[in-house]
């Protein structure tokens, strides 16, 4: 039976007025633990789509006090990206997760006759596949990435924030001089101190948050399980025998999706 978007969808959508602040967009965000929020206009009809990426881009307009002033006054509408991607509530699943590895997007707006209903994120299909995935699946080391975007303790937020940006990686692994494991700064972790006074002084060692391993013989449904219970988009990938050596890779919720998407895999039979 081929599954729908509506069947994977999470229903209802997080808006915000176009004249939204940036700060207020990050408090939203971060009160709700999503990526982004739609802009809609006073008929709540969409006008666009503002991400926790605007945000770590606009956040480079506050370099000094007079810029920083210029970035308290830009709204969601200055930021937001119009037209939205949507995709209709009765495509198939294996459509959307198609466009989400074409396009390199993590998540599409749900539509029914043109009206936003919901959203399908990469997280559904992670929740997905913590369902489906049948027995003697691929293991994580036939999907996690060998590359992976690191710093050290003492690396500043804003430093962080600047690498996550021209990669286009959604967070960097913070390692200490012998290459251990510290922990990890996500975009979110950034988002939480965009209202204080800047996170220039501080380093990555102060707001990142703790990483969760596992092994490259790790089933995908395992690693998914620990992704969809802990809200982590990614896991790392560790050698049992020394997890205290630099680790050998990572596995995000997009590679999951990727394999998901992949002819002959059981999405797409």
């Amino acid at each position: 039976m081929v599954k729908l978007v509506r069947d994977l969808m999470h229903p209802g959508v997080f808006t915000c007025r176009p004249d939204a602040t940036i700060g207020q967009v990050a408090v939203m965000l971060f009160q709700h633990h999503v990526h982004s929020l739609i802009v809609t206009d006073r008929d709540d009809r969409p006008l666009g789509i503002i991400t926790d990426f605007d945000l770590l881009a606009g956040e480079w307009l506050s370099a000094d006090p007079e810029s920083l002033e210029v970035m308290r006054s830009i709204t969601a509408g200055d930021l937001m990206t119009s037209p939205i991607d949507t995709i209709e509530a009765d495509s198939s699943a294996s459509q959307a997760a198609q466009r989400m590895r074409e396009q390199v997007i993590r998540r599409l707006i749900v539509t029914e006759k043109g009206h936003p209903i919901g959203v399908i994120s990469v997280s559904d299909f992670v929740a997905q596949v913590a369902k489906k995935v049948p027995l003697k699946r691929e293991i994580v080391s036939d999907v996690m990435s060998d590359a992976i975007l690191v710093c050290r303790d003492k690396t500043l937020v804003s430093a962080a924030a600047r690498a996550m940006t021209l990669t286009g990686w959604r967070s960097v692994l913070v390692v200490n001089a012998a290459g251990k494991t510290l922990g990890v700064i996500s975009g979110l972790d950034i988002l939480a101190h965009c209202d204080v006074e800047g996170p220039e002084d501080k380093t990555v060692s102060e707001v990142m948050h703790p990483v969760i391993t596992v092994s490259m013989s790790t089933s995908l449904r395992q690693a998914a399980d620990l992704m969809i219970e802990n809200h982590h988009h990614r896991l790392i990938v560790i050698d049992p025998d020394q997890p205290d050596s630099m680790p050998l890779g990572v596995i995000s919720s997009f590679d999951i999706v990727e394999e998901m998407a992949r002819p002959g895999s059981v999405w797409q039979s």
